[in-house]
């Protein structure tokens, strides 16, 4: 099969690769749809030791089950592996099994390839008139409903307002979460000025770093990026009392101020992907319309992968998330 392959730093081919091999519990899905994440970008540019070249990147994926009782199964992919036998995995929190894999992190290669072996139990089916385009969108969206739901619960009641820092697809999937469940007074910053634009025709108020009034604190923060930048901001801007939920894995050190958290008793939550109930949420709010028509994103074939990622790097690109398609991917 053809495959897009990480292959170091800055450096991607698309190439012949060998056919997954499915275990016993596996499926083989022919994959349709894959968009590309934060974490393939970090991985590309040489920044994630999880992710060592080569390998086959990609985990936000959608598409159809080849062979065995469920040929021809619509499916959008829970990438995340756990044992299911676990506390964490018994109690309803199997994102954080101490045995958990991910497609795209050894040992498992990732979907930016024309098919992908994944267990049946982290597929969910896909209704006929929903796209594979938007079935792929489940996996980042999943991160930020799992944040807000964190941050809600931690909260105890529904906020006022919410300010999420970043508005790729995970920031983005988050306000839509938020939104969904309720908050009212929500506001994205993205410095972006293409992807503010895109993120206004979402009817998202979005506004540069810069744009943030000083005397304004949100009840919720959710981080969507992960820089000592960012998280200074929600250290700044979250208000007495209120909740830091954070998402991005963009540097490890730097910006939080622990001083501010402790005084004002804020709760800071580390979030990690989504529980596999997030996953199916999620999932089901795509497609019965509670997200919104999720039409900001811009398709290309996977062939073009390495050019994606280049014009992702350079900051050519508008969209929130590019999803790639490889040739003949069924929709």
């Amino acid at each position: 099969m053809k495959a897009l392959v990480y292959t170091g730093p800055e450096a991607i081919e698309f190439r012949d690769v060998p056919d997954p091999v499915p275990g016993p519990q596996d499926e083989t899905v022919r994959i349709a749809s894959v968009g590309i994440c934060g974490s393939d970008m970090h991985a590309y540019l040489g920044h994630d030791e999880r992710r060592p070249a080569p390998l086959i990147l990609g985990h936000e994926a959608a598409g159809i089950v080849e062979d065995g009782p469920n040929d021809g199964l619509r499916v959008t992919i829970n990438p995340l592996v756990t044992c299911g036998t676990c506390k964490a995995c018994e109690s309803g929190r199997d994102n954080v099994c101490a045995d958990r894999q991910i497609i795209s992190m050894p040992p498992r290669e990732g979907a930016f390839a024309e098919r992908v072996a994944i267990p049946r139990n982290n597929l969910v089916e896909v209704p006929a008139d929903v796209s594979m385009e938007k079935a792929a969108l489940a996996e980042p969206m999943a991160c930020g409903w799992h944040a807000v739901r964190l941050g809600l619960a931690a909260l105890g009641e529904i906020p006022e307002n919410a300010l999420i820092l970043g508005g790729g697809a995970i920031g983005l999937g988050a306000a839509l979460a938020a939104r969904a469940r309720g908050v009212a007074g929500i506001r994205i910053v993205e410095p972006h000025a293409g992807r503010r634009a895109t993120l206004e025709r979402s009817e998202m108020d979005a506004v540069p770093p810069e744009g943030l009034n000083p005397d304004t604190f949100f009840d919720l923060v959710i981080d969507g990026v992960g820089y000592a930048s960012t998280r200074k901001t929600a250290s700044a801007r979250v208000r007495p009392g209120g909740v830091i939920t954070h998402i991005g894995l963009g540097e490890a050190e730097g910006g939080l101020d622990v001083r501010r958290l402790t005084l004002q008793e804020i709760t800071f939550i580390g979030t990690y992907t989504y529980a596999a109930q997030d996953f199916r949420d999620t999932a089901m709010a795509i497609f019965d319309g509670r997200l919104g028509p999720l039409d900001w994103t811009e398709m290309r074939p996977l062939a073009d992968g390495a050019d994606a990622f280049r014009d992702i790097r350079a900051g050519r690109v508008d969209a929130p998330k590019i999803i790639l398609c490889p040739e003949g991917g069924l929709k």
